[in-house]
């Protein structure tokens, strides 16, 4: 039996489907049943409830061999590390006490960046938490989620524009989704591997954002301009949304981290996903943007 936490979410939806589609047996742990897809709640076990939940987490692990973690994001938590800790502490206790073998999870690409990383330190954390709990632990490690790019669809389809709070001449390290979901699904539905790793996953180019609004524009037939958004204009929108202080702070190093080059030791000895950034676009940007 294999245990999903976060099954309706960008990278659990897609590891829950290929799971599915290869006759695994399933458990999944989700707030709202309703937003499974139907077929696919027909054909797995489900616990209602949060994966912060001790009770919950006993009820959903039992019988388990194979755990795929998730934190989801926390604006309006204390703090980014309280809230990745406030998940996988219950979770350590949980897969100890019922010797869960084998667990992957998703974190953070950057972990040998010697100072703090705002809310990648906090994943960290979770690393340090979950992989003293005796299971086998795969902490796969992204840099930016090309996804991310989806919160811009009405910039980019109204404006022609997308921001970030990134240099405009410095090369993001990207990655999609869906290769995050692979490499998941395949070590849970494996599960002859042992030991502790951290496996970073990037795509395979590393574009600025300048280049990248060319490949944007290329695959939408149109001009896409890049907009670099100061630090202060992210705080302002964290803020706006509720984010707590110490959450502010904490992205803001985020990001004061990533153009420092926090991905830059991970860069030569990461996992290449096959989806390269043009590739994206065409496939999954283009259709958002043109719905």
């Amino acid at each position: 039996m294999l245990l999903i936490t976060t099954p309706t979410g960008r990278i659990g939806r897609q590891v829950l489907v290929r799971l599915v589609a290869r006759e695994e047996a399933v458990r999944v742990i989700v707030r709202d049943p309703s937003r499974l897809d139907a077929g696919i709640r027909r054909q797995v076990q489900v616990v209602v409830g949060s994966h912060d939940d001790p009770a919950v987490l006993d009820e959903s692990m039992r019988g388990v061999d194979g755990l795929f973690w998730l934190v989801p994001p926390g604006v309006v938590a204390t703090s980014s590390e309280e809230h990745y800790l406030k998940f996988a502490r219950p979770a350590a206790k949980a897969i100890r006490r019922h010797r869960i073998p084998h667990v992957v999870a998703v974190s953070s690409a950057g972990h040998a960046w010697p100072a703090r990383a705002g809310v990648l330190s906090a994943a960290f954390a979770m690393d340090a938490e979950l992989s003293q709990t005796g299971a086998a632990y795969l902490a796969l490690s992204p840099p930016f989620f090309m996804e991310n790019l989806l919160q811009q669809v009405t910039a980019i389809r109204e404006h022609g524009t997308f921001s970030l709070a990134n240099a405009p001449d410095r090369p993001l390290a990207t990655v999609a989704s869906r290769d995050i979901a692979d490499i998941a699904a395949e070590r849970l539905a494996d599960r002859s591997w042992s030991g502790q790793q951290n496996l970073p996953v990037f795509g395979p180019d590393r574009l600025t954002p300048k280049e990248m609004a060319d490949v944007i524009s290329g695959a939408l037939g149109r001009t896409v301009s890049f907009r670099q958004l100061t630090l202060a204009d992210v705080a302002a929108a964290l803020a706006s949304r509720g984010a707590s202080t110490a959450v502010v702070r904490d992205f803001i190093e985020t990001l004061a981290a990533v153009d420092a080059g926090v991905y830059d030791a991970d860069q030569t000895t990461a996992h290449s996903g096959p989806t390269d950034f043009r590739t994206w676009c065409r496939d999954v940007l283009r259709p958002a943007v043109l719905a």
